[in-house]
């Protein structure tokens, strides 16, 4: 069975709280069950993760690499400008894949989120299709692996 992990950035713990005109009502928790049940569906098995803290972010990236198959990973505000996420997601690239997921469009909200310094380490980025964009990137992700 193939193992994934999920990987939540700063403030998706507030995901149902905060801007549901942006990211929906549900919370993350409900989200990663319906995300958990969708994997199993698929044969696979999901792992969650959410930290509003970088480091703890890196540390999970970095521990991905002897437990994963592959990872998605909404970095969240990180996403922008976090060169140290991007560089702990390419220090383990070559041991398992990683797709960039955003619940909005992010290319079509203020200016500075149309930036995304992790895309060029990861396989995909996929934005825009609310709780829909973590399905696809496990589908991606159980296509390559």
């Amino acid at each position: 069975m193939k193992k994934l992990l999920i990987i939540n950035g700063p403030n998706l713990n507030m995901t149902g709280i905060r801007k549901k005109d942006v990211y929906g009502a549900e919370t993350l928790d409900d989200i990663n069950a319906g995300l958990s049940e969708y994997a199993k569906s698929l044969g696979a098995e999901a792992d969650f993760f959410q930290s509003n803290h970088e480091g703890a972010i890196i540390d999970a990236i970095h521990a991905s690499r002897e437990k994963y198959d592959g990872v998605v990973i909404n970095a969240g505000a990180y996403t922008h400008y976090s060169y140290a996420i991007r560089d702990a997601i390419e220090a383990v690239a070559d041991f398992l894949p990683f797709v960039e997921v955003h619940m909005s469009d992010i290319h079509s909200r203020e200016p500075f989120r149309s930036v995304s310094v992790i895309t060029d380490v990861c396989v995909k980025q996929i934005c825009g299709h609310g709780k829909d964009s973590y399905k696809m990137g496990i589908d991606l992700l159980l296509k390559i692996i």
